[in-house]
């Protein structure tokens, strides 16, 4: 039988594995999940200090695994069961925006007309573990900006227009199997469908 080891990502169990000693790697992960608790509000704020002192001071991984005790694994805390909001908006003659800590439906609709529309995805939760956004822009302009923790696709086609941004994901560490999954589908006529990515 292979020796059975603690994955400080997923919240497993400890097994024969919990006195190996921990990587600079995994011990960033779980410091990732303790202020990404903290942003939800899961973890108070004034448990913050004592809870990163107890990670970097984690030499195996059974100490690593206490310390990130009670925490939503990787992704978990980005898609949530609360109620989205519409999922359609419209800019004609005008703008659009949705920003701040608002839930994403599974599927959206962004229509520019002669105006323009931004999306702004880096503090959103997200109703489904996938989100389709259809943005479509006629003589206008859509702005879509995207957590670097997600996995992007963008699908589009631009005529007398731009189309096109970022699309796989985060360079700065593993998203995980369970971070959220944004499809941009996107049609520009004489206008502009962009994506940027942005820290979150």
């Amino acid at each position: 039988m292979g020796e059975r080891t603690y994955d400080a990502d997923r919240g497993g169990q400890a097994g024969p594995g919990h006195d190996v000693l921990v990587s600079d790697e995994e011990r960033e992960r779980v410091v990732e999940r303790v202020r990404d608790a903290v942003a939800d509000g899961r973890l108070p704020l004034d448990e913050l200090d004592g809870r990163l002192d107890r990670i970097y001071a984690a030499r195996t991984r059974g100490e690593l695994r206490a310390a990130g005790s009670g925490l939503p694994g990787p992704g978990d805390a980005r898609v949530v069961d609360g109620a989205p909001g519409s999922g359609f908006a419209l800019g004609v003659f005008g703008g659009f925006r949705r920003d701040g800590g608002w839930v994403v439906p599974p599927r959206f609709t962004a229509w520019s007309m002669w105006g323009g529309g931004r999306l702004d995805l880096t503090e959103a939760r997200f109703a489904a573990p996938e989100t389709v956004i259809r943005a479509v822009a006629l003589w206008g302009g859509t702005e879509i900006v995207v957590p670097d923790d997600i996995d992007l696709q963008v699908r589009g086609f631009g005529l007398f227009g731009v189309f096109g941004g970022r699309e796989g994901r985060a360079r700065r560490g593993p998203a995980g199997p369970a971070a959220p999954r944004v499809v941009v589908k996107g049609l520009a006529l004489f206008g502009a469908v962009v994506t940027k990515s942005r820290r979150r």
